[in-house]
């Protein structure tokens, strides 16, 4: 991983905002308008409250969000009871909100990019390295946790 996670999600969000400046996509009502809105404001809330929870959880264990270094410690509390990937469900609903804010259809087009490339690529090399690090314990976890929600 040459470019970390959170600047790819960044990088897909921004994409989908120059995306939208070439092919841009209206909101027809003002109903709707409004509907996107308050539930980008509902999703950016929940999604930074989400992160910055689990980025504090991080630093409070005395462990790394870096996916290049070795883990200290193994962390199953707060949202990590009923996600095993909280920052990244925050980075996503943190943009995924501000794209529905300021109705930027394409960001959430290119954010769902991001998260299947995450998913499928950057995720299960996390997994490997816990699997090595903590084995059994991490697979009992992996067991009654799922990746995402």
């Amino acid at each position: 991983m040459s470019i970390p996670v959170p600047w790819v999600f960044v990088i897909g969000y921004l994409a989908g905002i120059g995306v939208g400046f070439l092919f841009p996509v209206t909101i027809g009502s003002d109903f709707w308008l409004a509907v996107t809105q308050v539930l980008g404001i509902a999703s950016l809330t929940v999604g930074i409250v989400l992160a910055v929870w689990a980025q504090w959880i991080f630093h409070r264990q005395h462990t790394t969000t870096d996916p290049t270094k070795t883990t200290t410690s193994f962390v199953t509390w707060g949202p990590y009871r009923f996600s095993r990937n909280p920052m990244y469900l925050g980075l996503f609903l943190s943009f995924a909100g501000i794209s529905g804010i300021f109705t930027f259809v394409w960001s959430i087009l290119l954010l769902i990019i991001v998260v299947l490339y995450v998913n499928s690529v950057v995720i299960p090399a996390e997994e490997r390295q816990l699997m090595y690090n903590f084995s059994e314990a991490y697979e009992r976890y992996r067991s009654r946790v799922h990746r995402w929600i």
